[in-house]
């Protein structure tokens, strides 16, 4: 459900978190390109995790059901992150599991291959490897949240870098708030980027960063027969 293969080259995740007219923008940006997946962040842009609470928890399981409709329109998958139960009752297509290798090693037993289990929170590779002995659809290196400036982070294409040459499960790296930051993910060897706010924000609309990432992608991503 999470591949490479229509492309073959390092394609684009967007991260999508509680914002106005989030249906909408999704659409357009659905509507303009390849993405691989969407990831359905419980937290405004830059904002710290919404409180849990019965009225946060059913407005973000109904604002979960009304994305996850959109994708399926598309093709697309639509990972939950953080909330395995929300995510279940939304009928979600994965989940990005962030607190703790406990956590991973239960969601895999529990829901792999049924559905897409990623994991992300990793800042070493001891963890890293400690992670991917768990088997894990995907690992992901960076924070949804940490898109604050317009690269990516450095210590985080290192990783992917490193782990892109070493282990065949995929990773997926956090890009920058800048369409730009899409090439230098590319370049790190890693088969996802991450875009939040780079797409979410861009002035001209979510169709055109979608097709911009893209075209950046096409131009300089490399392929991965060729390498």
């Amino acid at each position: 459900m999470l591949n490479t293969d229509s492309v073959n080259r390092c394609r684009l995740i967007l991260a999508l978190p509680l914002i106005n007219d989030a249906a909408s923008l999704l659409k357009q940006a659905l509507d303009a390109g390849d993405v691989a997946c969407v990831i359905i962040v419980a937290h405004e842009m830059g904002a710290h995790e919404m409180g849990v609470n019965e009225t946060g928890e059913r407005e973000f399981l109904e604002h979960c059901k009304t994305l996850i409709a959109i994708t399926r329109q598309y093709d697309v998958a639509a990972i939950v992150a953080g909330d395995t139960r929300i995510a279940g009752r939304a009928e979600a297509d994965g989940y990005l599991i962030e607190n703790g290798l406990d956590a991973l090693k239960d969601a895999v037993a529990r829901f792999s291959p049924q559905k897409i289990v990623g994991y992300g929170g990793v800042r070493e590779r001891h963890v890293a490897l400690e992670a991917g002995e768990l088997n894990p659809d995907f690992m992901f290196f960076g924070a949804l949240d940490k898109d604050i400036r317009s690269e990516p982070h450095k210590k985080n294409l290192k990783l992917a870098n490193w782990w892109a040459q070493l282990i065949e499960i995929p990773c997926a790296v956090m890009g920058g708030n800048s369409l730009e930051s899409a090439i230098d993910v590319a370049m790190s060897g890693a088969e996802f980027v991450i875009l939040s706010k780079a797409v979410f924000h861009h002035e001209g609309g979510t169709g055109e960063a979608v097709i911009k990432a893209n075209k950046y992608l096409d131009e300089f991503g490399p392929k991965f027969d060729e390498e």
